[in-house]
């Protein structure tokens, strides 16, 4: 197993990560706050940086740990799902460490049959595409899902990585609800997006399904530990601006109470403020671009925003009042590093339009990502003050 330094076998304590000297902070103190200033909207001491989908498939240490087991016994394994999180903080020195899931992983604590299938992605048994069927789950999650292993698995993380921050995850109700009634992966969303307009009734008691699913998943892991959480709606861009705000934008936000605690089932709750601490929210849509200023409205805290969109065009949409994160081109990871270089360096100066950035990708890592890049990515952005 390579760990952080390059070297086989060997494995760099945790505590001892940091943003690089160069940038002229002590070891602790970027690792403990860097990253959580520039999600608050402060620029810390020199460019933070993590990676959607650091861990897990690019890496050779996964692929060696996970063994035989599945992908959702990886993520329901506390041992295992944990040094999974691990890996890649300890061989990039990434600023940030996001929890290994998946987004069925709700779905499967409430019951449902549903696999990960290699080169499909998550499949249903039978969708959830009927009143009946939806009335059924509703119930349940209205007395709540035991979520006691994902609280169980964000402590045990959050205990080893000695300050380091742990993101928290969950899908968005849209690409949640967009599996559910389509029964698995789709190119076109058409059976979801055909119910939003032609069974209205049913489509928001869907959407009211996967919104508490997510916000009782993420509440689970914000009140264990987690110093943020990000939402990904990676089947937003299928939408137009209308049919977001008007059929999925509600319910993204009732995602974020729920995970903030403002739940409207106590007295405290129906005033708007949260019942623990509340945490920033980053917001990752795929090809969203036309749909930046809605997300926004919906509460998120920063806007991860995705390869197609330059930064200095989604800071203008909302005026350079928001903090950005984003948007490596997967594709330059493939390229020569001097080329690659050059596109984050313009990234870099695109989003000096925002109040803070944090590096990252502007869509998850590929499964054949040259490692090499990615830690000569995080070393340039630890260079930069």
């Amino acid at each position: 197993m390579t760990g952080a330094s390059g070297v086989e076998g060997t494995r760099i304590p945790l505590h001892s990560l940091s943003c690089r000297p160069s940038a002229g902070r002590s070891a602790g103190s970027f690792v403990n706050t860097g990253i959580m200033e520039a999600f608050r909207g402060t620029r810390p001491g020199c460019l933070p940086v993590w990676f959607m989908r650091q861990a897990g498939r690019s890496l050779p240490e996964y692929r060696a740990v996970r063994g035989t087991n599945t992908l959702l016994e990886a993520c329901l394994n506390p041992d295992l799902a944990c040094e999974i999180t691990l890996q890649p903080v300890r061989r990039y020195s990434v600023d940030a460490a996001i929890l290994f899931s998946d987004i069925v992983v709700p779905l499967k604590l409430a019951g449902v049959g549903v696999d990960i299938l290699p080169g499909t992605g998550p499949v249903l048994n039978n969708p959830i595409d009927t009143p009946d069927r939806v009335n059924t789950l509703l119930a349940k999650t209205a007395d709540s899902i035991d979520f006691g292993i994902i609280a169980e698995i964000t402590r045990h993380t959050v205990s080893v990585l000695n300050g380091i921050p742990l993101i928290g995850f969950a899908g968005a109700p849209y690409t949640l609800a967009c599996y559910m009634v389509e029964g698995g992966p789709s190119k076109t969303h058409m059976k979801a997006r055909a119910m939003m307009h032609g069974d209205k009734k049913t489509w928001q008691k869907v959407m009211m399904l996967a919104a508490r699913l997510s916000g009782q998943f993420l509440a689970a892991q914000i009140t264990s530990g987690a110093q943020a959480v990000q939402i990904f709606d990676s089947w937003a861009g299928s939408l137009s601006r209308k049919d977001y705000v008007d059929n999925v934008a509600p319910f993204s936000k009732m995602t974020i109470d729920l995970a903030c605690g403002i739940d409207g089932n106590s007295d405290l709750s129906k005033t708007g403020k949260s019942l623990w601490p509340r945490v920033p929210v980053l917001h990752f849509a795929a090809n969203a671009g036309h749909l930046l200023t809605a997300i926004r409205d919906i509460g998120v805290s920063v806007m991860s925003v995705d390869y197609t969109k330059p930064l200095d065009e989604a800071s203008e949409l909302l005026d350079d009042s928001m903090p950005l994160q984003g948007n490596i081109d997967p594709a330059m990871l493939f390229a020569p590093w001097e080329v690659l270089k050059r596109h984050v360096l313009d990234i870099v100066q695109r989003a000096s339009r925002a109040p803070s950035h944090v590096l990252n990708l502007g869509h998850g890592v590929p499964p054949d990502a040259s490692c090499d890049q990615l830690a000569r990515i995080v070393d340039l952005a630890h260079s930069m003050v």
